[in-house]
């Protein structure tokens, strides 16, 4: 069958060049929908997203959505020109989130390409972009680096290679706190654990313990729902082995997860890494730990910052890296982040 030329098969590794900014189509209004969907297909329950009398209690003037739906609409807005021919998403840095998204709020996003590599093989090539999302007041509410391996159209030339330079963290003084948001008469019961920031230590390791099993009817669902039309996602012909589980529903989990002994980390305000270390598939059982990397202080009052190694794994497996210094098999997910947490 002839395609013609009105479908989009997407971009290759060629046809990327540093310096371009690309506009990423359909923006998205999102609201109380969107929390709901999220909350059935995650066991989320952090009490700022969920309740409007605990975030009014907090300063806002009621429940923003998530963080990670912002992050998972904003990712989906770039799939079409960014990872539709994808063989991975490789890693992420220097994520921020800089303003609450609202039920109502509209969110569009841009990319600028900011670094590109051949791979050895010749067949696939790495690209950098940093993409923003805006809302409908054309103001930043997101913003992070990832960069993806992405297959070559036919072999040909490589470009010059341009590989960033990014930080190893964002740093705390760079976190951008919510307008209004006070912990001083935080309600820790309602939240459901008692810890406040000073109660973790640094090299504290946390087994969240829960484990949640995935099902190949909800990662489809929230691939649909966040708009991410990568073929490998949703289509069991687009890579051996059947469907590849997204990596934003693996961080999602994870996060969720986290409740057990991280019920007072509220809202993730940095992406500081990330890495999709092996392929989820449907029928694992994802779990998850969290180690404390550090702690800061903010210029809002109460409000703590918590750094944190979170690392979603596959049934049950124990260690994070081999001799050889790689991942082990059983590794799906290593996050580092910012959270705000009373102090």
């Amino acid at each position: 069958m002839n395609a013609g030329a009105k479908t989009n098969a997407g971009r290759f590794f060629e046809d990327y060049r540093v310096g371009e900014v690309i506009a990423h189509a359909v923006p998205r209004t999102v609201g109380s929908g969107e929390r709901a969907l999220y909350h059935a297909l995650y066991p989320a329950r952090h009490a700022l997203y969920s309740s409007d009398v605990f975030a009014r209690q907090c300063g806002l003037s009621g429940a923003p959505l998530d963080d990670m739906i912002a992050f998972h609409v904003v990712f989906g807005k770039t799939v079409p020109d960014i990872s539709l021919n994808a063989v991975a998403n490789l890693g992420y840095a220097e994520g921020r989130w800089l303003k609450p998204v609202w039920p109502g709020d509209t969110l569009r996003a841009e990319s600028r390409v900011i670094g590109v590599k051949q791979t050895s093989g010749g067949t696939n090539g790495i690209v950098w972009v940093r993409t923003t999302g805006y809302d409908q007041h054309d103001e930043p509410v997101l913003t992070y680096v990832r960069w993806v391996m992405v297959r070559r159209r036919a072999p040909g030339d490589a470009p010059e290679t341009v590989v960033p330079d990014l930080a190893a963290t964002v740093a705390h003084g760079d976190l951008v706190i919510p307008q209004g948001l006070d912990f001083t008469g935080y309600d820790f019961a309602a939240a459901g654990e008692p810890w406040r920031l000073g109660d973790y230590t640094v090299g504290e390791v946390i087994d969240h313990i829960d484990g949640v099993t995935v099902e190949e009817a909800e990662h489809m669902m929230a691939t649909r729902l966040w708009q991410n039309t990568a073929r490998v996602h949703f289509d069991a012909t687009a890579r051996d082995g059947g469907r590849l589980i997204y990596g934003g529903h693996v961080i999602s989990l994870a996060r969720a997860l986290s409740f057990n002994g991280l019920a007072n980390a509220q809202m993730v305000v940095a992406l500081n890494a990330g890495a999709h270390a092996n392929p989820c598939a449907a029928g694992d059982t994802v779990r998850a730990w969290s180690e404390v990397l550090g702690t800061a202080e903010t210029s809002a009052p109460g409000v703590g910052a918590i750094r944190l190694r979170t690392v979603a794994t596959r049934n049950g497996g124990e260690g994070l890296r081999g001799e050889d210094g790689k991942y082990l098999p059983h590794v799906l997910l290593d996050l580092d982040y910012w959270a705000l947490m009373p102090v």
